[in-house]
């Protein structure tokens, strides 16, 4: 085991230290863990299901079950693109595989040098404006792809 996987069993057991080992807070288990370390590894699923007296598929079957934990940690920068009806009408899936071919990712995963974690979001409210991406906090209309590759650019001064 190396020791970054050490060192999160180890946040993870502290965790378990301060649950009862009932099974209705394996859930805000799950995002206090995520919290503290960005992500529920995978090398902590053991560990916690023990505590829950569960199995590892339980354990696993609810951390992949909700969107909002993820079993990777996100890049530096975040960015989704909306996926809704009316950015589709305006070329949201276009924008996608143009994310992905650029990145050389898949959505929902993260540039190999974790700078950067694209994902699917589904509306953010400026549908009059789509296609619309969010990177990090803010919110960008009418989203090209040149405008895309510009946005990337602009996050830490190289493409």
């Amino acid at each position: 085991m190396n020791h970054d996987a050490e060192r999160e069993i180890e946040i993870v057991r502290e965790e378990l230290a301060v649950t009862a080992p009932t099974q209705d807070l394996l859930l805000p288990l799950l995002l206090d863990v995520q919290r503290r370390l960005g992500h529920v590894p995978s090398s902590c699923i053991a560990v916690i299901a023990q505590h829950f007296n569960l199995s590892r598929a339980d354990v696993h079957g609810v951390a992949s079950f909700y969107h909002d934990l993820r079993d990777a940690p996100l890049g530096r920068h975040v960015v989704q693109i909306c996926q809704a009806e009316a950015c589709q009408a305006v070329g949201c899936r276009a924008l996608a595989a143009h994310a992905e071919a650029r990145l050389g990712i898949a959505m929902g995963t993260t540039t190999p040098d974790s700078r950067i974690t694209i994902e699917s979001a589904y509306c953010f409210g400026n549908c009059a404006c789509g296609p619309t991406v969010r990177i990090g906090d803010e919110i960008h209309g009418r989203v090209t792809a040149d405008r895309f590759d510009a946005l990337l650019s602009a996050l830490d001064g190289r493409p």
